[in-house]
Order: C-alpha cells, then sequence, then structure tokens
C-alpha cells in the first residue's frame, strides 16, 4: 500500500498535522511519503493507492488558493474510487471549510475513509493521535 501526504502550511500546524499522518500510516505498515503542495502533481495521485490531503483554512473558510487549491482542482479528476483522508487547522470559524471540501471530494467520487480531523491553531496531542490514526486508517 502506497499513501501520499499532500499538504500545505502557512504557520506549520497543518505540516506538524502532516507529519503525524505520515507517523501512522508507516506505524500502520504501509509506505508513505510527505510532499508539499507544490510537489505533487494530478499524476501522482494514479500512483498512489491513498491520499491523506491537509490544508488549513484560509480568508473566508476556503483552502489556500495560491499553491494547494490549484493543485488540488487538478487532481480531482483521478479521485473517484480513491482512497482520501483529509486534515487541517483553522483560526477561526467553525470548519465550514473543511465541511465543503468533504463535499467536494465525495462529488468528485472518492471515499473518504475515516473522519477528517481539524483543529484550532497548533495541533495538541490529542489531535496528533487523531492524525495518526487517520494515516494507519489509510494504509488498510
Amino acid at each position: 500500500m502506497k499513501v501520499a501526504v499532500v499538504y500545505w502550511s502557512g504557520t506549520g500546524n497543518t505540516e506538524a498535522m502532516a507529519k503525524a499522518v505520515l507517523q501512522g500510516v508507516k506505524e500502520a505498515g504501509a509506505e508513505g511519503t510527505l510532499m508539499s503542495a507544490v510537489e505533487f502533481a494530478p499524476v501522482l495521485a494514479e500512483v498512489y493507492d491513498a491520499i491523506a490531503f491537509g490544508c488549513p483554512s484560509m480568508g473566508v473558510e476556503s483552502l489556500e488558493d495560491g499553491e494547494f487549491e490549484p493543485m488540488f482542482k487538478a487532481c480531482e479528476p483521478s479521485l473517484a474510487g480513491k482512497k482520501l483522508a483529509l486534515f487541517g487547522s483553522y483560526g477561526w470559524g467553525d470548519g465550514e471549510w473543511m465541511r465543503n471540501w468533504e463535499d467536494v471530494c465525495r462529488a468528485d467520487g472518492a471515499e473518504l475513509v475515516c473522519e477528517s480531523v481539524i483543529c484550532c491553531e497548533a495541533p495538541d496531542d490529542d489531535v496528533l493521535a487523531a492524525c495518526a490514526a487517520l494515516g494507519a486508517a489509510l494504509a488498510k
């Protein structure tokens, strides 16, 4: 099982979550690769069995639109039938960006394998444990 952990992080919060996801993937016995949004290309969506996407909430509860959102939109045609999990941090709001993102993934035909993980500001130990569990769920 090959799992990509693809993220964008402005403050380091979502990066810390991504590293915990990767740890969960590896502890579950799968091959995991950590990549930033600029390193991941749509053709790679075909190479991996599962993908964890991580992006913080930006602006009015939306995905980061300079690097992450363009990459994600380019990957959407390849997401049908793909095992996905989502994670990210936010500084305000109630997680609407994640609910909207989940809806987009479902509309694309992706299989969300577990509940998304979100946290306000920096992830604590409980959030990092949830991220590791998310990674393990993708590795199955």
